[in-house]
Formats: structure tokens, sequence, C-alpha cells
């Protein structure tokens, strides 16, 4: 058995909205659903520090986006300089086993 449990996603949002409503302590919220302070606390914080996210413009996605588009460009480009590499080299060492002779 593995030393950590692990909850979903959707138990960690139910209970940081519960946290950030304020309506019950954060012991009483740990309590409840069985959890230590310290967990609720990072589950809180990584919740507030995402959140921007949420509400970047489309401009801003759009820079994100053109840039993983070329990221991907380059991959792709790099993957056909690396097969073509591959194939000359496979036919300089299968001329160089034959004596030079195609």
């Amino acid at each position: 058995m593995g030393k950590y449990r692990e909850y979903d996603a959707d138990f960690k949002v139910k209970v940081v909205l519960e946290a950030l409503r304020g309506e019950m302590s954060l012991a009483e919220i740990c309590r409840e659903n069985g959890i230590a302070a310290d967990l609720l606390c990072r589950w809180r914080d990584a919740f507030l520090g995402r959140a921007p996210e949420l509400f970047k413009t489309r401009h801003e996605r759009s820079g994100e986006e053109e840039r993983i588009v070329e990221l991907e460009r380059l991959v792709g480009q790099m993957t056909l300089e690396l097969t073509a590499a591959k194939k000359v080299s496979g036919l300089l060492n299968s001329r160089s086993r034959n004596g030079g002779r195609s």
C-alpha cells in the first residue's frame, strides 16, 4: 500500500471552495474531510496561484499558443533532419564496409 492517499480533483476543489467561503474554520473542514491542515493550505495556495490562468485574455493565450506552434514546428524540423542524418550515416557506413563500391 502507498504511503500517501490520493484525492481526485473534484474533492480538492470542493474542500478548497469550502475553505474560501469561510463559513467553517480550516480545522473543522479538515476534520470533516479527514485531511491535514497543511494539505488543505497547499491545495488552497495552488488553487489561488492558478486562478489568474482562468482570466487570461484571448490575446495573452494566443501568444502562448503561437509559441507552442513554433516549438512544435521546430521539433518536426529537427525530426526530419535527424532522419536524414541517420540515412546518410547508414549509406556512408555501408560504403566503407564495401570498400567504397556502391
